[in-house]
């Protein structure tokens, strides 16, 4: 595994985001669960209201921003994998 894996969320292909894979296991857990949480309370707050009325437009606009730190999450989270997968039993 090379030092640093561009994450899938870059909008091209040069990629300017990337994970340093070599950082300390629970520093990579931190930033993962970071971003998947920050998602999940804004997705928490949204089902706890009523009514909300919005367009399609707004709505693609939301799912991508959501989309964007689930995926850097679970790019963290697919480093955390292979480097446990290496560790002697």
């Amino acid at each position: 595994m090379q030092q640093y894996m561009a994450l899938t969320s870059n909008a091209d292909d040069q990629p300017t985001l990337f994970v340093d894979t070599t950082k300390p296991l629970h520093i990579l857990l931190d930033a993962a669960g970071y971003r998947i949480r920050a998602v999940t309370q804004v997705l928490e707050n949204l089902a706890m209201r009523g009514d909300i009325a919005s367009d399609s437009v707004i709505l693609s606009d939301f799912a991508l921003l959501c989309a964007i730190p689930l995926r850097d999450g679970c790019d963290v989270l697919d480093v955390i994998g292979r480097r446990l997968d290496k560790m002697p039993d």
